[in-house]
């Protein structure tokens, strides 16, 4: 899906990182949500509340999830999911784009 339809954007952008990585909210009629972000090349450790679907639209990188041992590689598009409550590690070597979706399960 190329575009949101019927969508609310929280305009306060959600910065980590000092500004390395940085996101908009996309809230959904049906209350879900996602956000739509950028991160800059560099090395970040991240927090999972509930199970999130990280989409990447465009950049390269390589992410360690919970449990193991072997990194992922990402070129260009690609996808993975880390589970609720979990931490999983990302070494981002260029620009990349990204959307996350947030699961409740």
């Amino acid at each position: 899906m190329s575009q949101y339809a019927n969508v609310t954007v929280v305009k306060k952008a959600n910065v980590y990182f000092d500004g390395k990585v940085t996101s908009r909210t996309v809230q959904f009629e049906d209350g879900t949500k996602k956000t739509l972000g950028i991160m800059m090349p560099g090395e970040y450790e991240f927090g999972t509340d509930v199970k999130e679907i990280m989409e990447i639209l465009a950049g390269d990188l390589k992410v360690l999830l919970p449990g193991e041992s072997e990194w992922i590689s990402i070129s260009g598009e690609g996808e993975f999911t880390v589970p609720a409550n979990a931490k999983f590690k990302l070494q981002v070597a260029t620009v990349t784009d990204y959307a996350c979706s947030y699961i409740q399960e």
